[in-house]
């Protein structure tokens, strides 16, 4: 990993500003602030995690504290703090993937090599943001390789990435990294009820978002969420009393959204966790506080052994889905592996 030494009108004390606005990833917050003050920064950064757990925000908060023109960095108050959140700062680019994939294309990676050799327009440094860059095509990842061996001075690239080890080892050895974990989710229920969320929503959506800071933030902007899931839960308790054929018919209608089924599969291994956790005389750690009496329900149904089974199905069938297995097949399995119930309670 390489550095660069910051220049003496880089060197401002009070690097510890209030202002990165990043919760739940304090310590990675206390090395970039650190990092500053001592002058030194590194060329490229990795920064992993689940989605929305805070990378990108994390790497824009960097951009701003590298650009910022005030004496407590980053400020997010002076022009090149404001243009950053915009996005429409000129030396801050978000480079994102395109294509069915979205996978970054070796096309992007050149336009950045001839970018990044240019001086800065207006700030210190070059930031460049490259999101999911574990999804980049290989010949992108080749050639980024030839950028972070002999970065230019002024330039600082920000990879993210879910699974940093699908990246080749000569990319991440050439970066700094730090891996985010998900917030605890008292912090991210403090962080919503602060933003004027009602006290029971804000428990729900913490527990909801695994810890993941920016999915809470998104969900509680936007009522499709929880009305989405409503929808799913509503699907998973029809269909619990269904029989064959029934469960046949819906699997065939499903197939026709994927990506529908996929994120109910989601939503229903979250539930169905909690069912287990019930079975096992345990209410610690539940998630869908909501539906409490709903799962308490289902959980008096089945045995042990009943819930096991049903939430490996529903891992197998995420897993299957994931890996682009034909959507019917993998709906079907699933939904004739799963018990049937009496029917469950409609809120």
């Amino acid at each position: 990993m390489s550095g660069f030494t910051l220049g003496q009108k880089d060197r401002r004390a009070g690097v510890t500003g209030m202002s990165w606005k990043i919760i739940g990833h304090d310590w990675a917050v206390d090395l970039l602030r650190r990092s500053l003050t001592a002058g030194r920064v590194a060329h490229a950064y990795l920064f992993s995690g689940p989605p929305q757990v805070g990378k990108t925000t994390l790497a824009l908060a960097l951009a701003k504290a590298l650009n910022c023109t005030q004496a407590d960095p980053p400020c997010g108050r002076c022009p090149s703090c404001l243009r950053i959140a915009r996005g429409v700062h000129p030396d801050v680019q978000l480079v994102l993937g395109e294509g069915a994939r979205d996978s970054i294309k070796i096309e992007q990676i050149r336009a950045l090599q001839r970018e990044a050799v240019l001086a800065p327009y207006e700030g210190r440094h070059r930031v460049f943001v490259l999101q999911r860059i574990d999804r980049a095509s290989v010949e992108a990842a080749n050639s980024l390789l030839k950028t972070l061996e002999e970065p230019p001075g002024h330039t600082v690239l920000v990879l993210t990435a879910l699974d940093p080890e699908a990246l080749p080892a000569t990319i991440v050895s050439r970066c700094q990294r730090l891996d985010l974990r998900p917030a605890a989710h008292d912090i991210v229920e403090v962080a919503l009820r602060e933003r004027g969320v009602p006290s029971p929503t804000a428990e729900l959506l913490s527990r909801l978002s695994g810890g993941r800071v920016g999915w809470a933030l998104c969900a509680c902007e936007n009522d499709a969420t929880l009305l989405s899931r409503q929808q799913g839960l509503d699907s998973l308790s029809g269909l619990l009393s269904e029989d064959r054929l029934g469960r046949l018919e819906y699997a065939s209608k499903a197939s026709r959204e994927p990506v529908t089924v996929r994120q109910h599969i989601e939503l229903w291994i979250s539930w169905w966790r909690d069912v287990l956790l019930l079975c096992s005389q345990s209410e610690t750690g539940i998630v869908n506080v909501d539906q409490i009496n709903e799962i308490r329900q289902l959980s008096r149904q089945l045995t042990l052994a009943q819930a096991v089974a049903g939430l490996q199905a529903l891992q197998a069938a995420a897993d299957q889905m994931e890996a682009n297995v034909n959507a019917r097949l993998a709906i079907e399995g699933l939904l004739l592996q799963l018990p049937r119930s009496y029917p469950l309670p409609h809120r």
